[in-house]
């Protein structure tokens, strides 16, 4: 899975991507800071198995801490976008070529409305202008490869339709659901701009789905602006967010200033070692005291947040442990524990086979749920934290 970090220039995309994968990029007030896509990796949380079991882990996959598991996802920073990016004005043809990549967006909408909608300064931009005019961007994208192959699959049938969308990852069988809903005929290919349009806009929404990110909250007139968000847009997901906050939070931490556990709402500057006091002056003292102040207000920096809710609740993935030994919960080298798969909601038992290996799923007998120790058909649909053992013929 790939998460993208998208939206206009000098929104805040580096500064969290910067914090979610501490890898130092350049990050600037200018526009375009972003050109090429910086690639990294984060990590989302659940609570481990371990702790309901009492039993002490081995993560290969990803790591333990303190009974939380947490799993590695793969996020870019794309380069910004601004109006007219399908015409090609300024990254634009690279960003669009680049966005087909990711599974999900996070696009970074400046609250404050302190730049406009190229990422210069200014004074009281509408933000939801941002949303509108992102969404809006993709559609006439798809919009234009639709229209530049509708010639040559005129009076086709849908499977004709389906390969021009190939790069989208967008299936046969979505598009049929996408024709069905619009009452459009799959056998004989006859779209006017409306049904091409329409097509674009359900194509987006399930092919590259949006969470917001209102950052910059913590500034003065941002917490304003985002309860307008919230009533213009209330079918939307969005989520406060203080950039600036984490990525410093999570410095500190690494430096040993302070403890501090991603997506936690709050962070100790008092340690047993009283050496890392001393190495906090009173200058950072107050800029961590003002950090302190706007997580307490809104319940952390949500960037953990809008990570989370991306995975779980745009995406809809759950986690699920495959084992080798369901008594011992262990995989064939004695590791406890020693995988969290990210899977959609609604995976069966036959397609977690086919995920682990294909042979697993080609050869396939049954499967064991080691919390139950009760046998599973190949329909079965698995759950969030399962521990599953697949049982094969050869």
């Amino acid at each position: 899975m790939l998460i993208g970090l998208t939206g206009k220039p000098s929104g805040g995309k580096s500064t969290i991507f910067s914090a979610l994968t501490l890898i130092n990029i350049p990050i600037s007030p200018r526009p375009f800071t972003t050109i090429d896509p910086n690639k990294g990796t984060a990590f989302i949380r659940s609570k481990c198995p371990c702790s309901e079991f009492g039993i002490k882990c081995n993560p290969k996959n990803s790591k333990c801490v303190n009974g939380e598991r947490l799993i590695p996802i793969n996020v870019v920073d794309l380069a910004g976008l601004v109006p007219g990016a399908h015409e090609g004005k300024g990254l634009g043809n690279k960003f669009l070529d680049d966005v087909r990549t990711a599974d999900a967006l996070i696009q970074i909408v400046d609250v404050s409305g302190k730049t406009d909608a190229e990422g210069n300064p200014c004074e009281f931009y509408d933000p939801a202008d941002e949303i509108i005019f992102l969404e809006n961007e993709i559609v006439y994208w798809i919009i234009g490869i639709i229209k530049r192959a509708y010639p040559k699959i005129k009076g086709k049938n849908i499977h004709s339709f389906s390969e021009i969308l190939s790069g989208l990852k967008v299936t046969e069988d979505s598009l049929r659901n996408i024709f069905s809903k619009f009452a459009l005929n799959t056998e004989r290919m006859e779209l006017n701009d409306s049904d091409i349009e329409k097509i674009s806009r359900d194509l987006r929404e399930r092919c590259m789905p949006i969470i917001i990110a209102a950052n910059k909250i913590d500034i003065k007139g941002a917490k304003e602006n985002f309860e307008k968000l919230k009533f213009k847009f209330p079918e939307r997901t969005i989520i406060p967010t203080y950039a600036d906050g984490e990525l410093a939070l999570r410095k500190a931490e690494k430096n040993g200033l302070i403890e501090y556990d991603i997506g936690a709402n709050d962070f100790k500057m008092e340690n047993e070692n009283k050496m890392k006091n001393e190495k906090i002056n009173e200058k950072q003292k107050e800029a961590l005291e003002g950090i302190r102040k706007v997580m307490k207000e809104f319940g952390g920096t949500g960037v953990q947040t809008v990570l989370e809710k991306t995975v779980f609740d745009i995406l809809n993935l759950i986690i699920v442990y495959p084992v080798s030994d369901e008594s011992k919960y262990t995989d064939n080298f004695g590791n406890v524990l020693p995988d969290a798969l990210l899977v959609k909601k609604d995976t069966t038992v036959i397609e977690f086979a086919g995920k682990i290996h294909t042979d697993l799923a080609k050869n396939f007998v049954t499967a064991i749920d080691a919390k139950t120790k009760m046998k599973l058909a190949r329909d079965h649909v698995l759950k969030d934290g399962d521990i599953i053992r697949i049982v094969s013929g050869k």
